[in-house]
């Protein structure tokens, strides 16, 4: 095989800093040796950062060390495909990749191209935690009194009934006051941080998410009434500040126009 010329090395550098996807090539000691700009936006990190600390270190915690073991894999060149995992940006923020990976024994290297799928990570979540609420709102009025309802769930007993509690005090005061996790807490007779563990440990969100997608499922129902004309009057009604954001959302959600089903 002939050497590529100057023209191919010109079109793969041309390629790889102008790729919407994640391209770096990583050595063997767990660095990154080059990576293009989409890697630079998406972390949020300088070149210079990125090339000062060991991979693992921008990686999430919990994903670690399924990461090292699949690594460890790889090195001993078996290709690595659509193998999913978190990293933290500079600003904080999670943010999902899928990555396909090959090592170059030879050189020492590994060539990686990942995805971000973060869109599609939040989606599969919030449509995950809102079909849990509609089932809540189907039994609302059993859930304390049927067993069985408790007991056909992955979820325990205590947990679905403290659920339930969140869901009754987010439908009592939507549309009426804002309200926060200070009130949530104070309602609940727990601290903030116990109150973030708790919903955390059980559903894998934030309070705030999932008092979101609780007020998501309140539009679904209130627009099933068919008490309701527009957009902004159900967005106000179920405690979201614009119509707009309402939109975004029950769109991401349902995948649904709501004006349509309007």
């Amino acid at each position: 095989m002939n050497a590529p010329g100057l023209d191919d090395l010109f079109d793969l550098e041309y390629f790889f800093e102008l790729s919407p996807d994640l391209l770096c090539i990583a050595g063997y000691d767990g660095y990154f040796r080059k990576v293009n700009p989409a890697v630079v936006n998406t972390l949020g990190y300088s070149k210079e950062e990125l090339f000062s600390r060991p991979i693992s270190s921008f990686i999430h915690t919990e994903d670690r060390v399924e990461t090292s073991r699949t690594r460890n894999l790889m090195l001993k060149d078996n290709p690595l495909i659509n193998f999913e995992n978190r990293y933290i940006t500079k600003s904080g923020e999670v943010v999902w990749l899928i990555w396909t990976s090959m090592p170059i024994k030879r050189e020492q290297v590994v060539f990686a191209i990942a995805k971000n799928i973060t869109y599609k990570k939040k989606l599969e979540e919030y449509r995950r935690i809102s079909n849990i609420v509609g089932n809540s709102a189907k039994g609302r009025a059993q859930a304390q009194q049927d067993d069985d309802l408790l007991t056909d769930s992955e979820y325990s007993p205590a947990d679905q009934l403290w659920l339930l509690d969140i869901e009754i005090l987010v439908r009592k005061y939507t549309g009426k006051i804002e309200l926060n996790i200070n009130m949530l807490s104070n309602e609940l007779a727990i601290s903030e941080r116990q109150l973030f563990r708790r919903i955390k440990t059980i559903m894998g969100v934030t309070p705030n998410q999932y008092i979101r997608v609780i007020r998501l499922q309140l539009a679904m129902e209130a627009i099933e009434t068919g008490k309701y004309r527009t957009v902004s009057e159900i967005a106000h009604a179920t405690g979201f500040k614009t119509p707009a954001y309402f939109s975004k959302i029950f769109k991401e959600i349902y995948s649904l126009n709501v004006g349509e089903l309007l």
